[in-house]
């Protein structure tokens, strides 16, 4: 099961390549993938596998596959139909189409994300995989990203079923701690399963999340809207794969919550509202993607329903219909593109005569829709009887609600026979006055005339390797329903699972029962509906309702509220925001502290009288900085209290977070210079604020809640504190002695990778603002200035063209000397970082000063001679650096982002321990670099090109418009 994940996996990622090298036949090639699982699903079919990868047990976050009975039925339909539609792409898109290789990669991963989400154990893994789906399925529907419509459609499909898979997390939450396991294995074979208020919540969060995955109504609408997409996302993810998430999740749970009261009132309701609402609809539609759409919204609920009833006999039934659907809905869909593709209009209206013209097709699209409407000897056939029968037999429902649950099943499978024979009628028949390939005013003329007329030639007959997929999905309908006993050995080992007997069996003939009558009742009244489908169509009355106008409506009225918030919580006022925030700090932890339980606080004012001096220094200072006018005596004041807390970190032995506060503080006082040049030196008379009391009481206040908070949460410690452990931990397991460097970069690592991926963030939000017209580039280098003279010597390439008023000469030599000295030392804080005060983060800012320095003393060009690098580059290598030491380090045997050691011994080089951490800290010193090099960039180079600009009066684009 690993192997078929990241075989999909690298397929994806090679999918781009192949499709540049072979065009659309990599399809064929990327096809093999899913083939290959399916071939590993056929050959394990009766056997249970387990597969176990420890990543974090602490917090249940495990790679847990399972592979049983229902995870083969759904994988085989993954893999099977994945493979088929693959094929099928190789012939429906052109060589020249727009993203085809990002477009295969996106079916393969989905292909390889299903299968995941298939075979999880784990709750939290199948939730990963569930997402993964969602954001793949968005990423497809709105794969033509010009047009509105897709976007539009990849947006609501992303929200509704992203919505729905928070809930479901919530879900999972709550049931894996109530149950004391998160693996569905575990739960399933409880003896007492979990009960009680909190289950009966976590059930329903989980049933929203399976109900949005599936399209039920009221949460459908975003289903037909997807029809935006390719046709070949329709087939897959629509019919065959990502809608049947949810029924998996269902039919998965159902052996342990279907007697949960919450269960049957949610199933039956809306699966029963999903196939009458929805049935309706596609009989008043006109696209026959729509058609299909409507119809499988209508038939998702008939699955959810029979799949989520409890008993063996309608899981049986449940699962031989996830079959059946998967084959006829996928070959239909696929028809239909083959329709679109050769006659350019998927209106049935503007469809006729293609009967006669594509008889192959038509030969093709036949058995899918007879499955579909329920007719023998076609599978959907022998799902729908065993499902009437199933309802009638089960002893689980009330009267009632077995009554009213029955009467649902039957009039919705009347609706679907009726736009069954509309979809066939819609896109094979001859229609008077009008054929295929008919332009909307030559119809209408003909309609004027009376005139019928023959079929035009704008028809494209499709090659046999198009019509290959849904032939074959047309086939295995005709040959299942015959073959139904055999079926049933296949499908049967899930239905007994559940609690209770299974006694009913596949069959394409059961006698004359009860199940065979509602069939004759269910097509004679299908076939009046197809009669009377113009009255219905015609009626005014909306049968569905308008679900588009109720989403629009929610996403307004929220639209409308957060600007109800934000503008009574965000003015326009710093001060007041300023004001609101610290006064948050300042309340709750207090009131939280008075009312709870409080231990004795022990607090020595210093250990020396050097301490006492430089914090009466940095008091000072902080009081100073209210009091100065200047703008850069004020900047450095609040430095120098800056350098006092490093000194303070020295005095106590901390020598790594000492060197980090002296490079941040000074790399700090750097940027506020940079900005400070666009202000005026002094603060304006006019805009000096005068002694106000509030605010004094505030910053007091702020100050005395931080001191207060911070002893009382020292004192709070009732065991041995865990400082004692972490050096030998550090050497251990993370192969330093630098205890700090060894936290950051393996014992903490995932915050770490969370802090610099902020870090990226920011950097690209400071260019996005600055760089509006252009974002990516490097900088400047000498040759691209207008005054650049080769021929001039300087101690610095840019050197010369710094203006005489601006150029120092000392500065320029100092820095052409001590550059090189920096960078050394930036290097040796980097790679001494483990085992001595350094690391990643301090050797970057360190290369930064010395860029900085270079900036000061050559201006904007010396910046590009520096380093000649886009700076969104450095940023991405290094996160992408950072973040792939994970997987380096499950390849060494070590769990993610922790330290896989390596040590060796060479000739000439002698013993060498390398530690994969130091990879993940050159990711931390190549976004530090990249950051800097960003705010240099923005707030340095580009602010003194638009100074230039002001003092020459002229605007200067060039390489930074």
């Amino acid at each position: 099961m690993l192997v078929i994940l990241l075989a999909h996996a690298m397929a994806a990622l090679a999918a781009p390549l192949c499709v540049r090298m072979l065009g659309r036949n990599a399809f064929y090639v990327l096809a093999l993938v899913p083939l290959g699982g399916l071939g590993w699903v056929i050959a394990n079919w009766d056997s249970t596998q387990q597969v176990r990868v420890a990543w974090a047990p602490s917090i249940e976050m495990n790679i847990d596959l399972r592979f049983d009975s229902l995870a083969a039925i759904m994988s085989a339909l993954v893999l099977g139909i994945g493979t088929l539609i693959l094929i099928y792409c190789a012939r429906y898109f052109e060589d020249d189409q727009p993203r085809l290789g990002v477009f295969a990669a996106e079916m393969v991963g989905f292909a390889g994300a299903m299968f995941g989400l298939v075979t999880s154990d784990n709750m939290l893994l199948l939730f990963v995989f569930w997402e993964t789906t969602t954001v793949l399925s968005f990423l497809l529907v709105g794969h033509n990203a010009e047009q509105a419509v897709s976007r539009r459609a990849a947006i609501q499909a992303l929200l509704v079923t992203g919505a729905g898979g928070l809930a479901m997390l919530v879900g999972i939450t709550i049931l894996g701690e109530a149950s004391g396991s998160y693996l569905l294995s575990d739960l399933l074979t409880r003896a007492d399963p979990p009960a009680g208020t909190a289950v009966n919540v976590a059930v329903v969060l989980l049933l929203v999340g399976a109900l949005s995955k599936s399209a039920i109504v009221p949460l459908h609408f975003w289903l037909p809207g997807a029809m935006a997409a390719p046709t070949p996302v329709s087939a897959y993810l629509h019919a065959a794969a990502m809608v049947k998430a949810g029924v998996y999740l269902v039919a998965r749970l159902a052996p342990v919550f279907a007697s949960s009261p919450p269960w049957h009132p949610v199933i039956l309701t809306l699966g029963v509202a999903s196939m009458l609402l929805a049935g309706l609809r596609s009989i008043q539609v006109h696209d026959l993607k729509l058609v299909l759409a409507f119809g499988t919204v209508s038939q998702l609920g008939f699955l959810i329903l029979m799949v989520g009833l409890g008993t063996p006999d309608a899981a049986l039934a449940g699962v031989t219909l996830i079959v059946a659907h998967a084959f006829f809905k996928g070959c239909l869909f696929m028809v239909v593109g083959i329709i679109d593709h050769g006659a350019g209009t998927r209106d049935l209206r503007r469809l006729s005569g293609l009967g006669r013209r594509a008889p192959g097709l038509y030969a093709v699209a036949m058995p899918a829709a007879l499955s579909m409407a329920g007719i023998p000897p076609l599978l959907g056939f022998v799902g729908k009887e065993s499902a009437l029968a199933a309802i009638l037999d089960t002893d689980t429902l009330a009267a009632p609600a077995k009554a009213t649950v029955a009467a649902g099943v039957v009039l919705g499978s009347m609706l679907t026979v009726g736009y069954s024979i509309r979809f066939v009628w819609g896109a094979f028949a001859d229609k008077p006055g009008r054929s295929t390939g008919t332009n909307d005013s030559e119809w209408r003329g003909r309609q004027d005339q009376g005139t019928h007329g023959a079929a035009e030639d704008h028809w494209h007959a499709p090659g046999a390797l198009f019509l290959t997929a849904p032939a074959v999905l047309a086939v295995a309908s005709l040959a299942a329903g015959i073959a139904a006993p055999w079926l049933d050995e296949l499908l049967s080992p899930y239905a007994k699972t559940l609690p209770g007997t299974l006694d009913s069996h596949l069959a394409l003939w059961h006698g004359f029962n009860d199940p065979l009558a509602l069939t004759i009742l269910i097509i004679t009244v299908g076939v009046a509906l197809f009669w009377l489908r113009t009255r219905i169509g015609e009626s005014p009355r909306p049968k569905l309702g308008n679900a588009d106008r109720a989403y629009d409506a929610t996403l307004a009225a929220m639209d409308r509220l957060s600007l109800r918030m934000t503008a009574a919580v965000q003015r326009g006022s710093l001060p007041l925001s300023q004001a609101t925030i610290l006064g948050t700090l300042i309340i709750l932890p207090t009131v939280l502290l008075a009312s709870g339980t409080r231990t004795g606080v022990e607090l020595r004012l210093w250990d020396s009288p050097l301490q006492l001096a430089i914090g009466a220094i940095m008091a000072a200072m902080a009081l100073a900085a209210t009091l100065l006018r200047n703008r850069l005596a004020s900047v450095l004041v609040v430095g120098v209290t800056g350098y006092g807390c490093g000194v303070i970190f020295a005095l106590h032995g901390a020598p790594d977070l000492a060197l980090t506060q002296f490079l941040v503080e000074t790399l700090t006082l750097v940027i506020f210079v940079l900005v400070l040049r666009a202000f005026p030196a002094e603060i304006e008379h006019s805009r000096t604020a005068a002694f106000k009391m509030r605010r004094a009481v505030l910053a007091t206040g702020v100050g005395a809640t931080v001191v207060t908070l911070a002893a009382f949460a020292s004192a709070a410690r009732s065991t041995e504190p865990i400082w004692h452990l972490i050096p030998d931990a550090a050497y251990t397991f993370g192969g330093g002695k630098n205890a700090v460097n060894v936290l950051l970069v393996d014992i903490r690592a995932w915050d770490t990778l969370g802090e610099i991926s902020v870090l990226v963030v920011a950097a690209t939000g400071v260019a996005s603002l600055v760089f509006r017209s252009r974002r990516f580039g490097t900088a400047p280098r000498a040759a691209d200035a207008p005054n650049y003279d080769p021929d001039l010597v300087s101690w610095l390439p840019a050197g010369r063209l710094v203006a005489r008023r601006d150029r120092s000469m000392v500065l320029q030599i100092t820095t052409r000397l001590v550059f090189p000295t920096i960078m050394v030392l930036s290097v040796y804080f980097f790679f001494s970082g483990h085992n001595a005060p350094g690391g990643g983060f301090a050797g970057g800012l360190t290369a930064g000063l010395a860029l900085t320095l270079r900036y000061l003393a050559g201006g904007r060009y010396e910046l590009g001679e520096a380093l000649p690098v886009d700076a969104g580059h450095v940023l991405g290598a290094g996160l992408a650096l950072a973040a792939g030491t994970a997987a380096g380090s499950l390849l060494l045997g070590a769990p993610p982002l922790s330290s896989a050691i390596l040590e060796v011994t060479l000739p000439v080089l002698g013993h060498i321990k390398l530690v994969t951490a130091l990879f993940f800290d050159l990711g931390v010193y190549l976004i530090v670099v990249g950051l800097v090099l960003d705010v240099l960039r923005s707030l340095g180079a580009r602010l003194d090109n638009e100074l230039a600009s002001d003092k020459t009066g002229s605007a200067k684009g060039g390489v930074w418009s």
